[in-house]
């Protein structure tokens, strides 16, 4: 009805005519301007969404408008398939904002249309965040990155590993534990090298007996430090620096941050980084004057999309609000977080406020683990994948581009190389097969042509 409204404006009458396949087209007649026609019904045809080549161009900061388009029908066909309930894609090129763009719906149920400005559950998206906390204190010449973190909290100064009992051990023994090779330094929990999984492995079960068993700490009535300070207790499930283990790093890092600067890990971020990069969403806890914009989660289960948690049901609005995670408490928007990484790919600074220093910002997207990973990518960074052998990735991507995701779904990437930053924020647990947080990436850089 927009395009039909906008020829008739510029002078054209329209009737609509249906083809045997029962297809609605435009047809027009007593035309003021036969290449008026022609343009017109050009634009007709690559009808873009708000955000996409304002003015009517063709290409924005780079990309096709047209092979852009492919990106908000990937992603509409998900939610008109029930496979998914909304979300924001947010997209920058060169500073220029392409993409703030929302989809489908924020609540299906009220049918409340998603919000440019929704706030998520972001999980791991966190530990970006917390890692360049990290780094502004090692900045302030707080401690060295090979510093063992023994040094700064005390517990983990005699870490035991679990390993496999030998054939002299009684059977049904799961594990024995053996003394750590050497300690665990602040740059393996950076690389997820320490030795710390999110309780999987040989000592589960202690795991789950110390309330230490997956990433959620919202829940939690104790702080940070209590669970890190009873974390140091339990074996590892690798030597430091053997091998790459997702888990409770960034966690101990967080802990590690108020430690060092004596304060809350809440009240640090708040201070050094999202105060001065202008994230004014970004938070562990939701202000109740902002629960309406928090997005619920939905999740497939047997193909079809469930409501899973609602925000009344939410412990980042309801919980204690005690426990700080900084590798996966955080909330944020499209915005926000975009903003943080601009700061990231601006070489540490964002609209003249410095957060860290361009070497530091290199260190952090350089290649810290050698061969020990081996996943989205060959090589990870001080926080992040990045793609270090386009080749071994095997995706449309670029050589030195690094990034991360999230347990609800999203997924975002910095690329230094063509100067942007991608990022699909969504809330979506469980996901099931569906593979759209990493389709997105590969139809942003398809649709890149300058």
């Amino acid at each position: 009805m927009k395009a039909q409204l906008g020829l008739r404006r510029a002078g054209f009458d329209l009737y609509p005519t249906r083809s045997p396949g029962s297809v609605t087209k435009l047809m027009m007649f007593r035309p003021l301007h036969r290449l008026a026609v022609l343009s017109l019904v050009a634009g007709v045809l690559l009808t873009r969404p708000v955000g996409s080549a304002p003015g009517g161009q063709s290409r924005v900061a780079g990309f096709d408008a047209a092979r852009l388009n492919r990106l908000d029908v990937l992603i509409q066909g998900h939610i008109d398939r029930g496979q998914l309930a909304g979300g924001v894609l947010y997209l920058t090129r060169d500073g220029k904002t392409v993409r703030n763009q929302p989809y489908g719906w924020l609540d299906t149920g009220a049918k409340r249309p998603m919000q440019p400005d929704a706030i998520f559950r972001i999980a791991s998206m966190s530990k970006a965040i917390t890692s360049v906390a990290v780094m502004i204190l090692y900045e302030e010449g707080k401690f060295m990155l090979h510093d063992p973190v023994s040094k700064y909290i005390p517990a983990f100064k005699s870490s035991q590993v679990a390993v496999a009992p030998g054939p002299d051990v009684p059977a049904g023994t799961p594990f024995v534990t053996v003394p750590a090779k050497r300690p665990i330094q602040i740059r393996d929990l950076l690389t997820h090298t320490a030795g710390l999984t999110y309780g999987d492995g040989l000592a589960v079960e202690l795991y789950k007996k110390a309330g230490l068993h997956g990433w959620y700490f919202a829940d939690k009535d104790e702080t940070i430090g209590d669970c890190i300070n009873r974390l140091a207790t339990l074996p590892l499930h690798g030597h430091p620096g053997e091998a790459w283990q997702y888990g409770y790093a960034t966690d101990v890092l967080g802990y590690l941050v108020e430690v060092v600067s004596g304060q809350p890990l809440d009240r640090f971020i708040e201070e050094r980084i999202c105060r001065p990069l202008k994230m004014v969403d970004t938070s562990f806890f939701l202000p109740l004057e902002k629960a309406g914009r928090l997005a619920p989660v939905y999740g497939v289960e047997k193909g079809a999309l469930v409501l899973n948690e609602t925000v009344e049901q939410s412990d980042y609005v309801k919980g204690p609000r005690k426990c700080f995670s900084g590798g996966a408490g955080l909330l944020s928007t499209a915005q926000d977080y975009g903003r943080f990484l601009q700061m990231l790919l601006g070489r540490g600074v964002l609209d003249g406020v410095r957060v860290l220093s361009p070497k530091s910002v290199e260190l952090m997207h350089a290649n810290h683990t050698g061969d020990l990973y081996r996943r989205d990518t060959s090589a990870f960074g001080l926080g992040f994948w990045v793609n270090q052998d386009p080749g071994f990735f095997g995706e449309l991507g670029s050589e030195g581009a690094y990034g991360w995701g999230s347990a609800y779904y999203p997924q975002y990437f910095i690329d230094p190389k063509e100067r942007m930053v991608g990022i699909f924020m969504t809330q979506l647990r469980p996901a099931g097969s569906l593979d759209l947080n990493q389709k997105f990436k590969v139809m942003i850089y398809q649709a890149l042509v300058e």
